[in-house]
């Protein structure tokens, strides 16, 4: 099963240290792919994925077990936090893949920056 999430967890590991990324903004990169399937993919994510960089749109951690340690980590990364406990996104959202990434999922650059572009509040 977890071969299906394979293009998730590519798009994943494309979110460097120190920024993050909501649940939508990784499935928007990917056809046929939604934010609740993009839970669900980390829900059985491999070992050394960088799962905690994926947060919820409102800037929150999702309610699950792991919340705590996504925090502890985030942190660790240098990700900082507004008072209301949500990451602060002017800081450390994520800019988007790699041109190398962009290619190889044979998006077109244009598409592709348009759809980052819409990520911007």
């Amino acid at each position: 099963m977890s071969a299906d999430y394979e293009p998730i967890y590519d798009l994943i590991r494309e979110v460097p240290k120190g920024e993050v990324a909501s649940y939508g903004m990784i499935a928007s990169l990917l056809p046929g792919v939604g934010p609740r399937q993009v839970a669900r993919a980390l829900r059985s994510a491999p070992k050394g994925l960088p799962w905690f960089r994926i947060i919820t749109s409102s800037g929150a951690m999702a309610d699950h077990s792991g919340a705590e340690e996504q925090r502890r980590r985030l942190k660790r990364e240098g990700v900082a936090f507004r008072k209301n406990g949500s990451v602060d996104w002017d800081a450390h959202r994520w800019r988007g893949p790699s041109q190398k990434w962009i290619a190889k999922a044979e998006l077109d650059i244009e598409d592709a920056m348009e759809i980052i572009a819409g990520w911007a509040r």
